[in-house]
């Protein structure tokens, strides 16, 4: 009657909270308006573009905003375009909403345009089983220095008197 587990995982102990339900949970990370980012993006969550972006992106989900921009290619699960992606986009879900320019070829598995978009390139249906999962690679471990972690820094000489 007033154990302390919580089998059942309906929310009423402190037992509920799964690392699935805190992953599901997380924050996109946002590229905001007035910063412009000249590299690759690799994530295991959600990334959304209201800058720009000039290299590849490889998430979950993508939302590029009305005045976000990408130059790359983008692999995701989920794309939603309201502004301008110029390269190659491979994704299981992608939406272009009616303010969308989208220059490139699409491969995807469902595909939806509102009208008003712009769209110049292929479309390529494929099957789930052709779909890339989306992995970020993990980074090796890196020691820590009070609240930062620090990587390849030289070591002190050590000197004898």
């Amino acid at each position: 009657m007033f154990s302390k587990s919580n089998k059942s995982g309906n929310g009423n102990g402190s037992g509920g909270d799964t690392r699935a339900e805190v992953a599901v949970k997380a924050v996109p990370s946002i590229i905001s308006a007035d910063l412009a980012i000249d590299g690759n993006l690799n994530s295991g969550g959600e990334i959304q573009v209201d800058g720009v972006v000039n290299g590849d992106i490889k998430c979950k989900a993508l939302i590029v905003g009305v005045k976000g921009s990408v130059v790359g290619e983008v692999v995701a699960q989920t794309v939603r375009m309201h502004g301008a992606i110029k390269g190659m986009v491979r994704a299981k879900s992608v939406f272009l909403a009616s303010t969308a320019r989208m220059s490139g070829d699409v491969e995807h598995e469902s595909l939806a345009i509102e009208p008003g978009a712009y769209m110049e390139g292929h479309c390529k249906r494929i099957t789930e089983t052709n779909v890339t999962p989306v992995e970020v690679p993990r980074q090796a471990e890196r020691p820590m220095i009070g609240n930062a972690r620090v990587g390849g820094m030289p070591k002190p000489a050590i000197a004898a008197t």
